[in-house]
């Protein structure tokens, strides 16, 4: 998608601060955090968001959920973290390719 930024990162057209890159996910950090550690993990193929997910996605997300721990730990929050996939308009989403934001690494997060 040529004017997706997500896929533009991806792709080394717009520089972020890369976490950790493989075949399948990139992970980066964001801009703009909201915790001490707040990442974007983000799938290489585009799905613009949770509610356009379709069957053939499932072994891809369930690789991104099994990664999450992971990536986690080894930034910080080993006494636990947030997940957050926010979906459409109403649902936070500004960016319209399927991300989800880990939070964590300092102290207990607030809700809302």
């Amino acid at each position: 998608m040529s004017d997706c930024i997500f896929c533009k990162i991806i792709d080394g057209n717009i520089p972020s601060e890369k976490v950790y890159e493989d075949e399948k996910i990139y992970v980066f950090k964001d801009i703009a955090p909201k915790a001490p550690v707040h990442l974007l993990m983000i799938p290489k193929l585009h799905i613009a968001s949770l509610a356009e997910v379709e069957d053939q996605h499932q072994d891809l997300l369930g690789y991104m959920m099994r990664k999450v721990p992971q990536i986690a730990h080894e930034t910080g929050c080993e006494k636990g973290f947030r997940t957050i996939i926010n979906t459409g308009d109403e649902g936070g989403q500004e960016v319209y390719h399927i991300h989800i934001h880990i939070l964590g690494g300092g102290g207990r997060l607030p809700f809302a």
